[in-house]
């Protein structure tokens, strides 16, 4: 039988996340490629105590619940973010979300018509690329450098487009592990202000900060309320598992995504919702996310000096103050792309870059993750890759 499918289903590709994640769970394979927090760093006996906790509260609490979420989750959240300065809001502009991937897709729902414009990073976060451009959106690429988008190169791209949004990870940014400058910051929201523009701003690793005596101020922080649409997850600090995010920011927009919730799956998991609480009150997570970020620190300092003392040709890359990721940039005959699947079968995964560019993407670029792998299968896996990369420069070198 022939399926008539909608046209935009046909702008849709195979998902380099989903991808990713069947890599990682082939036996063997040393994975620098999907953003995973370390499984054995979880918190598992304050997860089951939170849900017993959950269960022994009545069968109430397994009952339908509210679309925009757990309400005293929210005020847990609305008293985290105040934390990073975000005061704006209260519990009625915030919702709770399946995963902060679940808000992009219910701000495109909403938002955008298609051949609207969104400006971004080049390059920045591949899913949500993949979420725009499945709701029909023209996404352009704005340059930028290590603190941020380059200012000449936004004002000339706004003039130019009228984009109606502009998608931004500002502090560890994925996938080039970047914070903007404060400058930077401003600028950005002046210049949205000034053209009447939306700013989705997505803080995923906001609290994996390695040096805490700096400030890295949200943008959020900056608005006045009216102009920033705010996104973080549970995922990176707590266990991904519980798929809980959340969106703060204008309540007519949150109000809309909100009925767009409704329509799609009426709310997400209440019960992850509600240990989450009992997580988040009950349990010392701050004391958890400080070792998160000393083990992460010990695994990136290991990865950057495994990449500084490798030679590689070409090799650009900053030295990330938190998150979860390096980006490089090599040699420009090594194509990152056509060498993964000889990567994988010498039993080392990444990414490569060409997926993260919204305009022109860079065949010489990837992204390797260091939260997940031990320090030993760091330096086991760049020893790999290095190998494959110079034995594909003298291969070129021959042919050439």
């Amino acid at each position: 039988m022939k399926y008539a499918f909608a046209h935009r289903i046909y702008s849709l590709q195979s998902s380099a996340v989903r991808d990713i994640l069947k890599v990682v769970n082939q036996e063997g394979v040393i994975s620098f490629a999907g953003g995973l927090p370390d499984d054995q760093l979880f918190p598992a006996e304050a997860i089951e105590e939170a849900f017993s906790k959950v269960f022994a509260s009545g069968k109430h609490a397994l009952q339908y619940s509210e679309t925009e979420g757990y309400l005293p989750l929210r005020e847990v959240i609305l008293e985290r973010m105040s934390r990073k300065g975000i005061t704006n809001y209260t519990t009625k502009d915030i919702m709770l979300t399946t995963g902060s991937q679940q808000v992009i897709d219910l701000f495109s729902r909403v938002m955008l018509n298609p051949g609207d414009v969104i400006l971004t990073e080049d390059p920045t976060y591949l899913a949500a690329l993949q979420v725009f451009k499945s709701y029909e959106a023209r996404v352009i690429g704005v340059a930028s450098d290590e603190d941020g988008m380059i200012p000449d190169d936004l004002q000339a791209k706004i003039k130019e487009y009228k984009p109606k949004c502009i998608y931004v990870v500002p502090t560890f940014s994925n996938p080039a592990g970047k914070v903007w400058s404060l400058e930077r910051r401003k600028m950005l929201l002046q210049e949205a202000h000034r053209h009447n523009i939306i700013v989705l701003e997505d803080d995923p690793y906001g609290d994996l900060q390695f040096n805490r005596e700096e400030t890295y101020t949200p943008l959020a922080a900056l608005d006045d309320g009216s102009c920033v649409l705010y996104t973080s997850t549970f995922s990176k600090t707590a266990v991904p598992a519980l798929r809980t995010g959340w969106v703060a920011g204008p309540f007519q927009i949150v109000r809309m995504m909100s009925q767009a919730k409704q329509a799609n799956d009426l709310h997400s998991n209440s019960l992850s919702q509600q240990a989450l609480y009992h997580f988040c009150t009950g349990f010392d997570m701050d004391g958890h996310i400080n070792r998160l970020i000393a083990e992460y620190e010990k695994r990136m300092n290991a990865m950057h000096n495994c990449l500084k003392n490798a030679n590689l040709p070409g090799l650009k890359l900053n030295k990330p103050k938190g998150g979860m990721f390096f980006w490089l940039e090599l040699d420009e005959h090594i194509n990152t792309t056509e060498l993964l699947s000889e990567a994988v079968s010498r039993g080392v995964a990444y990414v490569p870059g060409e997926p993260f560019f919204a305009s022109l993407p860079k065949t010489n670029a990837m992204r390797l993750n260091f939260s997940h792998p031990t320090i030993e299968q760091i330096e086991s896996g760049i020893t790999i890759l290095t190998d494959l990369f110079k034995e594909s420069l003298e291969k070129n070198a021959v042919l050439s």
